[in-house]
């Protein structure tokens, strides 16, 4: 996280600057709002042990309590849609934790009943946080279900963003997504949050719901509530004492891209006409759906795994096949990738995931579960290869975690095998530098750039402190796509990315100036980045590439871009 940093305009125009990770393009000029979201501690006070006569009441209430919170979370999950949809239920189900109940029951024996949830929650997050990636993260879903429910116990209203009533720049030390996926965009003009990273459930959300959005800004709790600042979410700045006019022109210009980016309808090419595929992220046959009628020319990446969450045994290779038409059924006629299971780490399946990894981000995920169980991706393929024959489509294989050629060879042949097309993920920088010798045995290559950069900068994706490694931006990471892609141009093949980076309309440009053929997000990324891409020429796609690469850090690529492609 990067705390400030001064910025000198002219001699006479000194001011500080808050940095973060952009997350959300556009720009924003209005008063603050600071989130406060802790339960008020009189109201703790007060409460005391509640008078409840016995453990079993003190449970009781603590029943109570869970019930009204997951309800509250399931009924702004029912307001909601897509991403946000999920994460609230996920939520829900957190809040109902069977675990939880025995954690809190357990000590009741020595501790009083808030005492008890604060420390039955704390233990969960001690857990989260030693599994890492997407676990970590949950701990500040771990924190808002604790806030909620000793609000419900000792009577006090629950903590989170109330309705600014104006226009207003919403600041937090962090967002959880009850209170992210219930920010109105006609009061909300952007979001900014002192943690979190670019993949985090704000961030998620904030795509979703079309707010400027920076994460990580260092200090941001510190400004001053009323006080007018402006966000450039673009380049990841806020500015604490902006000049009023030169905010609202910047603003106005912002106004006018997205205008313009709602007017796109594809399909993606540079202002020079060169075809660039935009693609959609999918997770299930209703997200499939709902990219279905946006511009995009086909699915860049369907995360099986996603499907799967939560059960306990493996589905049968016949409700496989049926889950995989619905997305393929929506996509007839287009391209679709669909990636197999990525599962360990952060995205555990009961039936799949080995328990008890001391390192899971660095263990066996991905493609490495079929090593020691092979019938795992022998019966995902057949079932991959009944729905393509069954919808008629010509489907697109990709394996994570692949780190060796020997690896990306025996998957293609698994692959051609039951007549799809067979490629892999680069994830892991071995495979970067070896893409020359991998594109000899399969057909294309599209590149995981969340898990690249904490494999490149050896950073969690999901450490609030690295969010300054975990950038796509680090010049170390494209030169990793730049060799990459330049391996795909040697070879004839397509080199695609379908990570974070791809929906950042500026960074889509460098990703295409470095020769990536193909870019693959969430829907509602995909007009910005078509209409970014739209104006902008070849030549200036490759200076951008330039610029960027020539940088000694993210913030630094950034400025040079932008200087590029004013």
């Amino acid at each position: 996280m990067v705390t400030s940093d001064t910025v000198t305009d002219t001699p006479s125009d000194t001011r500080s600057l808050l940095r973060g990770a952009p997350v959300v393009p556009g720009a924003a000029y209005g008063p603050v709002v600071l989130v406060q979201d802790d339960v008020p501690a009189e109201a703790v006070a007060a409460f005391g042990d509640g008078g409840l006569a016995d453990d079993e009441a003190a449970l009781g209430a603590y029943d109570d309590a869970v019930a009204a919170v997951a309800t509250g979370y399931e009924t702004k999950a029912g307001r909601a849609s897509g991403a946000a949809t999920e994460v609230l239920v996920a939520s829900a189900g957190l809040a109902r934790d069977k675990g939880m109940r025995k954690a809190v029951r357990r000590r009741l024996a020595e501790d009083d009943l808030v005492t008890a949830v604060r420390g039955a929650v704390t233990e969960f997050v001690e857990k989260f946080e030693a599994v890492g990636g997407l676990m970590a993260e949950r701990t500040t879903d771990l924190r808002d279900i604790e806030k909620r429910l000793v609000a419900r116990i000792v009577g006090a209203p629950e903590p989170g963003v109330t309705d600014p009533g104006t226009p207003s720049v919403v600041v937090a030390d962090d967002l959880a997504p009850a209170d992210t996926a219930g920010l109105d965009p006609r009061t909300v003009l952007a979001l900014v949050t002192e943690r979190g990273g670019p993949t985090s459930h704000t961030a998620i959300i904030a795509r979703q719901l079309g707010i400027p959005c920076v994460v990580g800004v260092g200090g941001a709790t510190g400004l001053t509530t009323g006080a007018h600042v402006l966000v450039d979410a673009t380049a990841g700045t806020v500015d604490p004492d902006p000049d009023p006019d030169e905010a609202r022109a910047m603003v106005e210009r912002a106004r006018e891209d997205r205008a313009r980016a709602e007017a796109w309808n594809g399909p993606g090419a540079t202002a020079d006409g060169t075809a660039v595929k935009l693609l959609a992220n999918v997770a299930d046959g209703e997200s499939a759906r709902g990219a279905q009628g946006q511009p995009v020319e086909g699915v860049g990446l369907f995360r099986t795994e996603l499907c799967f969450l939560g059960r306990a045994e493996e589905p049968t290779v016949e409700e496989q096949t049926a889950i995989y038409r619905e997305v393929l059924d929506a996509f007839a006629g287009r391209q679709v990738v669909l990636r197999t299971l990525d599962a360990g780490s952060d995205k555990p399946l009961a039936f799949a995931t080995l328990p008890g990894e001391d390192n899971p981000a660095l263990g066996v995920r991905g493609l490495r579960l079929s090593f020691d169980d092979p019938g795992l991706l022998e019966r995902q393929l057949d079932a991959v290869a009944a729905a393509a024959q069954q919808a008629g489509v010509q489907v697109q294989v990709m394996a994570p975690m692949v780190a060796t050629v020997a690896e990306a060879a025996a998957f293609a042949a698994q692959v051609r095998e039951r007549g799809l097309v067979a490629g892999i993920m680069v994830e892991v920088p071995a495979i970067a530098l070896l893409a020359d010798q991998v594109l000899e045995h399969v057909d294309f290559l599209s590149i995981g750039t969340n898990d690249l950069t904490q494999y490149a900068m050896a950073a969690d994706r999901m450490a609030t402190q690295l969010a300054h490694l975990t950038d796509p931006w680090q010049p170390a990471v494209l030169k990793l796509v730049a060799m990459t892609a330049e391996a795909g141009r040697r070879a004839g093949k397509p080199v695609g990315v379908c990570g974070e980076a791809a929906a950042d309309p500026l960074l889509a440009c460098v990703l295409v100036g470095l020769g990536v053929t193909s870019l693959s997000m969430a829907a509602a990324a995909v007009r910005s980045v078509g209409a970014r891409l739209a104006t902008t020429s070849d030549d200036q796609c490759a200076r951008a590439a330039q610029a960027a690469l020539g940088a000694l850090d993210p913030a630094a690529a950034r400025e040079a871009v932008l200087a590029v492609l004013a």
